[in-house]
Parts: structure tokens; sequence; C-alpha cells
């Protein structure tokens, strides 16, 4: 397939850093996006695919390969025997829109994970989640194309191997996500309330239930908030969102961890003894507030887990900052934090 030789990537992503790609391929079907991809591979061509960019952190020196730039569209939608919903959509629409569409429509599921930049296809990649939903909570399957076998194939719920912002996708490049199907229930109302915040939000209980537009009205506030929801006039929400995951530790590396002041961080059961602690409590008591910085980069003046591009900085800059963050937090407590994002031709 022809493409645009020497591209940049950065305005391409919500971090606004990286440098160009060699060549870039837009693709607004899935038969373009697996003739792209297998176009590539048949020339031992290094491949990127890119559609949101809300969850990479690209290298100064851009890809020496194609980027493949997703533009597909589309959704369907089918009603089965149970009384729930079936919505297939193509991996390049927008996640907001269709979030937005689903409220509108009175298909409860998904309505905590308004306000998510980024693409339907990079949603069981990272397993997205928040305010007490993650996808792998709704979808059915995924439709992918296997770069191995040169097929395209439909993997499970259980193949796609999803756990805390993770999948059998993530990591692999294996796999090019075509489009998503999710299981959704029509009703006004959302799911039970399960983060504390947001149900205060709402003045509902842990376990109650409210409209579905209120519940996304209340997400995309609190993301607002803490700069969450990208606006080009606010630098705060040039991030990659939240850079670090929550640690997942032992009860014994758990116990461990207490500030100088002996406070305890926040925890939440993870599973087979262990413990989900959280990032932002140990980087703030690490001595990392909100705005901290050098120059182009920072720490969001509204949320410690994101790390923003200031305006002229670099991958290189952000990187150091990283590095320096994760450090303060290893010295501090013990723990070592993991990045949220794909890191491409870099590493922390």
């Amino acid at each position: 397939m022809q493409g645009e030789p020497q591209v940049p990537i950065a305005p391409l992503t919500t971090l606004r850093l990286g440098g160009p790609a060699r060549r870039l391929v837009t693709v607004t079907s899935a038969r373009d996006l697996v003739a792209a991809v297998a176009d590539a591979d048949a020339q031992a061509e290094p491949v990127l695919v890119l559609a949101g960019g809300s969850n990479v952190v690209i290298a100064d020196e851009g890809f020496a390969g194609t980027v493949v730039l997703v533009r597909t569209s589309g959704v369907a939608m089918l009603r089965d025997g149970t009384g729930a919903v079936r919505l297939t959509v193509q991996a390049g629409e927008p996640w907001d829109a269709v979030v937005a569409r689903c409220v509108a429509d009175g298909l409860s599921g998904i309505e905590a994970l308004s306000g998510i930049p980024g693409s339907v296809g990079g949603t069981p990649i990272q397993n997205v989640g928040a305010y007490g939903q993650e996808v792998a909570e709704t979808i059915t399957s995924v439709r992918v194309y296997d770069r191995v076998a040169g097929s395209v194939v439909v993997l499970s719920n259980a193949e796609c191997g999803f756990a805390y912002r993770q999948s059998a996708l993530k990591g692999n490049d294996r796999y090019v996500v075509l489009d998503v199907s999710f299981a959704l229930t029509p009703e006004r109302h959302g799911r039970a309330l399960r983060y504390a915040e947001l149900a205060s939000a709402l003045d509902e209980e842990i376990g109650g239930r409210a409209l579905l537009a209120d519940v996304r009205e209340a997400v995309l506030a609190l993301r607002r908030r803490k700069g969450m929801v990208l606006d080009p006039a606010d630098r705060d929400t040039f991030s990659a969102g939240s850079f670090f995951t929550n640690p997942i530790l032992s009860a014994a590396e758990f116990a461990a961890v207490a500030g100088a002041d002996g406070a305890r961080p926040p925890s939440w059961p993870a599973g087979a003894g262990r413990v989900k602690t959280s990032a932002a409590w140990l980087i703030e008591r690490a001595g990392f507030g909100r705005g901290y910085g050098h120059g182009p980069v920072g720490i969001s003046t509204k949320h410690t887990l994101a790390l923003t591009n200031r305006g002229g900085a670099t991958t290189a800059d952000l990187l150091a900052l990283a590095r320096e963050v994760r450090d303060g937090v290893r010295a501090a407590f013990g723990v070592e934090l993991a990045a949220e994002p794909t890191l491409i031709g870099t590493q922390l």
C-alpha cells in the first residue's frame, strides 16, 4: 500500500510527543487494515498500529517503519434471546462517542467509562477501566488479524486473558484488533456503583444505582476536575492519562508500606491474598506533588498520576521525569511503579 513518508506522529497522540514515521498509511476499513499490516510484514517492515494515540509514548527518533493509522468506523447492534444487546464496534471508532451513544440508547455496562480518550480498538488491549467498571466485564469477543497465522480470528473473552490493565493483547504485536463486541443491558439505570468517589458524586451508596445519563455526567465532571478529559486549551490534559498503574502487592509487601508519619496507603483486595494500593498516594508521599516538574514537563496540577507536556517538551524530558518519580517511590517505599502506556522505541 502506498503511504506518506516522514509524517510527524506527535500530533496524532494526546501527549503531542514523538518523532516522525518513516511511512504512514491511513486505513478506513478492516480489510484495508489487514492488507496494510500484511503488506508491511511481507516486506519485513516494522509496524506500529495507531488510532487514538492516547496510551502511547513514542521516542523522539520516531518510528523507523510503517505506522498504520486506523480510521475505521461502524457500529452494529444485535439483540439476542437473553435480553442483552450485542454491540460490535470497529476498532477506529472514538471510544467516548460509543459510550455516549450507549447511554443515549439506554444500554448499561460502560457508562462509568465516559470521557476516556482513544479508540475502541485500544480498549481490550489495556482492559480499560475507571470508576468501578472495566471493559473485560462486557467484552464478549475481539476480532483480530493474527500476524503469525496470516488470518483473521475471533478471540473469546477468556482467550483475551484480561487482568488489571492487562490482556493477552498487551505487549504482544501478534494481534491487530479489527473490531470489538460488547454485551450490554437495555435499561435506564447504570450498573451497581462500586467506586466511592462516583457514588458520593451521585449521592448514592456503594451498591446503589443511578440513571445512565447521571452516571455519565458525574464521571465527566470528575474526570474534567482531574484534567483527564482532553482539552486543547488546557496543557494539563496533554498526557497519556495515568502514567503509572496502581501496584499490586503481596500482603507482606503491603504491610511494610507506610508514610513517614505512620500513615497507611489506601488498599483494595486484588485476589489470591494480594492487595492493590494507590500509586498516587505513594507518589505524593515520596515528595512529588501536583505541579511538580522541570520546565516543559510536569505532574498535572489536577492529578498526581498524569505526566504532562506543558509545551515544547521531548519524550526524553517526559521519561526523565517518570524515572525520577519511579526511583523516588522505590527509595521511599520499596515499591516499583510500572508504566501504564505503551512505550514505542524507548524504555523507562
